[in-house]
């Protein structure tokens, strides 16, 4: 029986997130993204509270196309203040089931040249 590309990341993503979890001291880093947009959130799984997100879809970030590497960048480096202003210095990444290649991969990057620590 053939899968189709979002039943087999939303296992990926299952398979992830049995293992991983956001607290107060370590908030999750929750990337989404589409062909067009990328966004992410921090969250604390224990409070069930999202302390910060950034997306390309925000007025801030229209001019930039969320669809590509410089995309990504951009709203990393939205998040990484946000973060910042949020006194978050140790997160988890969660990647979202996608492969950690191309936008997520450049999106991690520009958070820990930041200063996030993952």
């Amino acid at each position: 029986m053939a899968r189709t590309t979002l039943e087999l990341r939303k296992r990926r993503h299952a398979r992830i997130r049995r293992r991983l979890s956001g607290t107060a001291e370590r908030p999750r880093v929750a990337v989404s993204r589409t062909n067009k947009h990328i966004s992410a959130q921090i969250i604390d799984d224990v409070a069930g509270r999202t302390l910060a997100s950034a997306s390309s879809v925000e007025a801030d970030l229209k001019k930039s196309s969320g669809g590509n590497v410089a995309g990504a960048k951009a709203v990393a480096e939205l998040l990484a203040t946000r973060a910042k202003e949020a006194h978050i210095t140790a997160v988890v990444f969660d990647r979202g089931g996608f492969d950690y290649h191309g936008r997520v991969a450049a999106f991690a990057d520009t958070l820990r040249a930041a200063g996030l620590e993952f």
